[in-house]
């Protein structure tokens, strides 16, 4: 069974025991969370989507949250002199899910 999960904008596509890296949630590090916005559930051959998951609903445990990689943004115009060296460090939290509730 797996369901799909839309958190921080994006969409997931989760099953028992998997472990993913969502936007920071703000959730304490062994805390559990439910990820109430679930848009299909596909069990075996068969697809729920609509009002047949409104109801349905992933927990989930915070592994972690953390930084990601440094992303080096770099502006340059040539002939200026003009250049700007930046980075950003985009914070995430780990999860795993636990349960899928149809």
């Amino acid at each position: 069974m797996y369901a799909i999960i839309a958190t921080g904008g994006k969409q997931y596509k989760v099953a028992e025991g998997d472990i993913i890296k969502v936007e920071k949630l703000g959730a304490e590090d062994g805390s559990k969370v439910t990820f109430d916005n679930v848009i299909v559930i596909g069990k075996d051959d068969d697809l729920l989507c609509g009002d047949a998951v409104k109801s349905a609903s992933v927990e989930a445990s915070v592994i972690r949250t953390a930084k990601a990689k440094k992303v080096i943004v770099y502006k340059y115009k040539r002939k200026t002199g003009y250049h700007k060296k930046n980075g950003h460090r985009q914070p995430y939290t780990e999860v795993k899910i636990e349960a899928i509730n149809a």
